[in-house]
């Protein structure tokens, strides 16, 4: 028996060697991809010097396999993600944009700080846009083979957004994701929702404010935004609530007025709004962290990124903005 399973394990790990031995190289696998790109209508000329230089990036395959997993409150996240500098400069970059913000916000149905506030958390307003190649690194996340499918999704993606001209080569870096630009879209969502503002002919979302703004505010406009409510507020609860009724499905909305009736109030304590909105409660940390109720457009925040630290940093710069312009 013992021999057997000596035998079973050696043959595993002669298959793992081969199949090893097997995966093409970097250069053969970038080859490959030229062809399935060809067979998307991309010309020879056009991929050759699209792929010119293309670079296997081990910083991204490291990125990518060790993403941070260590756990901080939600209090030192905001103090990170929203510190008193970047809510300065927030305001400061609000009041000078401001009357292209309100000239896209009317546009889209949108509020202009959340405009700012999704770019202050994404970029920086623009000066953190990473320096990868975006064709390398999508490139080398798809021959890393983990998501091979949505890389090359993406890196088709990106091709097209190349061969339209909306950047130039030399430009046309972003993160080591390949998440690109002033609002860090990865390319099927820039196919999607980035916008030719100023109609130039270019969607330009790496040095264009007019196109950064209005492609951040019809991501939004697409997704469900509505600019006639806020994002949601931080309440506190009574004692032995139900913390079963905590979280963002759906099914788990109720009316304000509901959750004032179960004890629910602002964090001040006094009553709820008296509106006709449906709202989720959410504790990103737990009952013993910040509480909100959020509406519909929190919703929205989670489509742009799945994290409520995320949502919940954006939520609170924009508030911040609003308070200081």
């Amino acid at each position: 028996m013992v021999k057997l399973v000596s035998i079973f394990f050696g043959c595993v790990f002669a298959l793992q060697i081969a199949a090893q031995d097997a995966k093409p190289s970097f250069e053969a696998y970038v080859e490959s991809l030229k062809h399935e790109a060809k067979a998307l209508e991309f010309s020879d000329a056009f991929l050759q010097q699209a792929f010119t230089d293309v670079t296997f990036y081990k910083r991204a395959i490291k990125a990518d396999k060790n993403q941070p997993e260590f756990k901080i409150t939600l209090d030192k996240y905001l103090k990170t993600r929203v510190p008193d500098w970047k809510v300065k400069q927030a305001v400061e970059l609000y009041n000078t944009h401001q009357p292209l913000l309100e000239e896209i916000g009317k546009t889209y149905g949108v509020q202009p700080r959340f405009i700012v506030a999704l770019w202050g958390n994404e970029s920086n307003f623009g000066k953190i846009q990473g320096n990868y190649s975006i064709v390398s690194a999508l490139s080398t996340l798809a021959y890393e083979g983990r998501r091979e499918a949505f890389f090359k999704k993406q890196l088709f993606a990106a091709l097209q957004i190349l061969n339209e001209g909306h950047i130039s080569q030399d430009k046309f870096v972003g993160s080591w994701a390949g998440a690109m630009g002033q609002s860090q879209f990865m390319p099927t969502s820039f196919l999607t929702y980035a916008e030719d503002y100023d109609k130039d002919g270019k969607k330009d979302i790496w040095s264009n404010p007019a196109d950064v703004f209005a492609s951040i505010a019809n991501y939004l406009a697409r997704e469900g935004w509505n600019d006639q409510i806020t994002w949601g507020r931080q309440v506190r609860l009574p004692e032995n609530f139900d913390l079963s009724l905590a979280g963002l499905n759906k099914s788990k909305m109720q009316s304000l007025a509901a959750w004032q009736t179960l004890g629910v109030r602002r964090f001040d304590g006094s009553d709820l709004p008296n509106v006709d909105l449906q709202a989720s409660l959410i504790m990103p940390d737990d009952e013993h962290g910040r509480i909100y109720l959020v509406y519909s457009n929190f919703h929205t925040l989670m489509r742009w990124n799945r994290s409520t630290y995320f949502g919940s940093a954006v939520s609170y710069l924009a508030d911040r903005i609003k308070k200081g312009a």
